[in-house]
């Protein structure tokens, strides 16, 4: 069972999004994927507003896995605002009723099943957000949220430090291990014919790291890994060369740009959700090494060639910066260590 969050982060995210939730009093909301990451941050900070704003709002969430869920976050699948129902993102069956606002967050984000079975990887992504549009088409959404990824840009350019969203790069087509990039890059399409035949307020967020409570620490996030590794003393392992470039948004942070671009974002105008501090992977295993685990090592699995640049994977922010006044306001290292206190709850 995981441990609750940090009450001073829902407080964080209250604090920062207190003027949006008038919009949602007494509505009901639809989310899939609101078992996994994203989505337990977006239930955290739901109910937390519920209950402190006293909105009668509720909350449907789909899962396909409802008791393993309940399992995980009994305070989640248990609070009175909260309704799950079992079924897969491409088939699920339509509850009843309007549902004003819906946020799709579904996305089998693995790496495994992206190398293994890219075809499924592509369908996934494609066919749940073309049933989850159908579904806003015929239930009264007005607002409707697509968790994309900064995949949709390809390779960013070795110039490039901070991607904006306006560069023009794409995955390439030809390669199968970019079916998770194609598939959020038709899921986008997907929203603005949406928007533009029914006239739904399709609203679609690039995501990039993330760092936070519920973050899986067993799967490909480097983060996870290093944090994980820390934990247990050490070595911290970097299956790389450790020269690639991110940046890692902390949870708290993350569910107050989905809200807030769920309800003030403009329509069919996409937003890069990130932080704009890049890191490289090595470094980023010497911050937690220290942070976390200061006797323990760092071990490089490759060495790097000087010969070629870093690869990067860092958003511009300035779009949500001057738009919205969105920040990321949790510093990295606080960040880490935040997550580590969460993970080490008895």
């Amino acid at each position: 069972m995981a441990p609750r969050v940090d009450t001073k982060d829902l407080d964080h995210i209250l604090d920062h999004t207190s003027h949006l939730w008038e919009e949602v009093r007494g509505q009901r909301i639809f989310i899939t994927g609101g078992t996994g990451y994203f989505g337990c941050w977006l239930l955290e900070s739901f109910t937390s507003a519920t209950d402190q704003l006293h909105l009668g709002a509720k909350a449907t969430v789909l899962s396909r896995n409802p008791q393993a869920f309940a399992a995980k976050v009994p305070h989640l699948a248990n609070h009175p605002s909260v309704h799950l129902i079992q079924g897969d993102v491409r088939t699920f069956e339509f509850p009843s009723g309007e549902f004003p606002f819906v946020i799709h967050a579904a996305t089998e984000a693995s790496a495994k099943l992206n190398q293994e079975n890219p075809l499924l990887m592509f369908e996934t992504i494609v066919e749940g957000t073309r049933r989850t549009l159908e579904f806003a088409r015929t239930h009264g959404t007005c607002k409707f949220l697509l968790t994309s990824s900064g995949a949709v840009y390809g390779k960013q350019p070795p110039g490039m430090t901070h991607i904006p969203e306006d560069y023009l790069g794409a995955p390439d087509p030809m390669d199968p291990s970019a079916a998770y990039g194609e598939g959020k890059w038709a899921a986008e399409v997907l929203c603005r014919l949406y928007t533009h035949h029914f006239g739904i307020e399709t609203k679609i967020v690039r995501c990039f790291a993330q760092v936070g409570p519920h973050l899986p620490m067993d799967i490909h996030f480097a983060m996870g890994n290093f944090i994980r590794d820390a934990v247990r003393g050490g070595p911290i392992h970097v299956n790389g060369d450790g020269t690639p470039h991110r940046s890692y948004l902390y949870a708290s942070d993350l569910a107050i740009w989905l809200w807030t671009i769920l309800f003030e974002g403009q329509p069919c105008h996409p937003y890069n959700l990130g932080s704009d501090r890049s890191i490289s992977i090595a470094d980023l295993a010497s911050l937690v090494r220290q942070l976390v685990a200061p006797a323990s090592e760092v071990i490089i699995a490759q060495r790097a060639d000087p010969s070629q640049p870093p690869s990067r994977y860092v958003p511009s922010i300035e779009r949500a910066r001057k738009e919205l006044a969105l920040e990321a306001w949790v510093p990295l290292e606080e960040a880490i260590q935040k997550t580590v206190r969460w993970l080490t709850i008895e």
